[in-house]
């Protein structure tokens, strides 16, 4: 007989703090682990490298890896609402190298101003998106083959934008460039940041709470959100020490962590998101629903276009240049990547863009960790494939324990 799944807030209300631990094997019995394997795992990358090299967990290196996660993390975010629908962009590399090339043609070329240049690249990368949406949608040809189309023809379109010299050097002083150079260097932006996180986490519980309770839905006791608070005010403050020991908080994480925030809101909190998980899970129970489907579909996709060509932005800014090289090579590989180890599942119905940021950490503190020790790319390949691997078949195994435990 299949046990009677049980909600773990309850356990927590009725145990207290003793809770916890049944909450766990609950959670672990019915394949719920949540981020904790890849927050888990990043924990041992880290320790293991610092081991190695003491200057990994110094200041000016996770400085520069909390800046290095931005470009290929956006790419991801968007990479999260295609997999939450249980589909795949394989054009996202080649619209964010595209969409770089048009911002730095309009920006350097036509001497456009680059905040207005920026806002056209991501209305191309949304263009491209709804292009691939609307073949996958209407004219239902298969996300893999139309994204597959879209990567062999924006390529093209890049290197025709570039034009022959194939590179287009963006001012080092501009405004492009200051997305990834700009550090608020006074302490209080990175405290202040972390003090507004935990705040409006705490805020948010609380609110969110009292209307479970309200709804006569099983709740969290006071004790419980104010423990997870002091978890997140330990991280968040953390990392602001570590930060303003080196040039401050950097402007592309704020961003980065803002849309994180704010895409992770979107898609928990409001009725849109709630499709996007419906249509994932189950697309004939959401059409029955009233879900429009199509319209579900090619939004996902206009949606990896615009954080695609955000993401190209960055790695633009990040180099200051756009060159034939940007959202090429292993670009798209590693943002999905980063999506999958970050916990988004690849059957769809279950993620969070915190998969991104998660994801992005482990695999960009891999590269930065076999760096310092002078490891060929070769060897880091190997070891980001083979912790994607382990991140698929946790994936695997979880669905399995869902399915058996009846939450599936």
């Amino acid at each position: 007989m299949t046990e009677t799944p049980v909600d773990p807030r309850l356990v927590v209300r009725e145990q207290g703090l003793t809770g916890y631990l049944e909450e766990f094997k609950q959670k672990v019995r019915g394949g719920e682990l949540g981020p904790l394997p890849v927050i888990v795992g990043l924990v041992v990358i880290w320790l293991v490298f610092q081991s190695l090299n003491s200057q990994f967990l110094s200041a000016q290196n996770l400085s520069n890896l909390s800046v290095d996660i931005v470009p290929t993390g956006m790419i991801s975010v968007g990479i999260v609402f295609v997999l939450l629908l249980g589909e795949i962009d394989l054009a996202a590399g080649a619209v964010s190298g595209a969409c770089a090339a048009v911002l730095a043609v309009l920006n350097v070329n036509l001497g456009m101003n680059p905040i207005l240049a920026i806002l056209l690249a991501v209305v191309v990368g949304a263009v491209l998106g709804l292009i691939h949406g609307f073949f996958f949608a209407k004219i239902g040809v298969p996300s893999f083959v139309v994204t597959l189309a879209g990567f062999l023809a924006w390529t093209g379109f890049q290197l025709w934008v570039l034009g022959p010299n194939g590179t287009i050097n963006l001012p080092s002083e501009g405004f492009v460039a200051g997305l990834t150079s700009t550090y608020f260097v006074y302490v209080i932006a990175a405290y202040g940041l972390a003090a507004l996180a935990v705040a409006g986490f705490f805020v948010v519980s609380v609110m969110g709470n009292n209307q479970r309770r309200e709804a006569g839905i099983p709740s969290r006791t006071t004790g419980d959100i104010v423990f997870r608070t002091v978890v997140l005010a330990v991280v968040a403050f953390g990392a602001a020490y570590i930060l303003n020991l080196y040039k401050g908080l950097p402007l592309a994480l704020l961003i980065f962590l803002v849309i994180v925030v704010g895409t992770d809101f979107v898609l928990r909190r409001t009725k849109y998101g709630r499709s996007i998980f419906a249509v994932g899970g189950n697309i004939e129970a959401a059409r029955r629903a009233g879900i429009s489907v199509p319209f579900i579909r090619i939004s996902v996709f206009v949606i990896s276009g615009s954080f695609a060509a955000i993401g190209g932005i960055f790695a633009a800014s990040r180099i200051s240049s756009a060159s034939q090289a940007t959202g090429q090579s292993n670009v798209l590989l590693m943002a999905i990547a980063a999506a999958v180890i970050g916990g988004t599942s690849l059957f769809g119905g279950r993620g969070t863009t915190y998969s991104a940021l998660l994801g992005m950490l482990v695999i960009q503190s891999i590269a930065s960790g076999m760096a310092l020790q002078g490891v060929s790319n070769s060897i880091q390949f190997m070891v980001t494939g083979a912790v994607l691997l382990a991140a698929v078949v946790i994936d695997s195994v979880s669905r399995r324990s869902q399915k058996a435990a009846g939450r599936a």
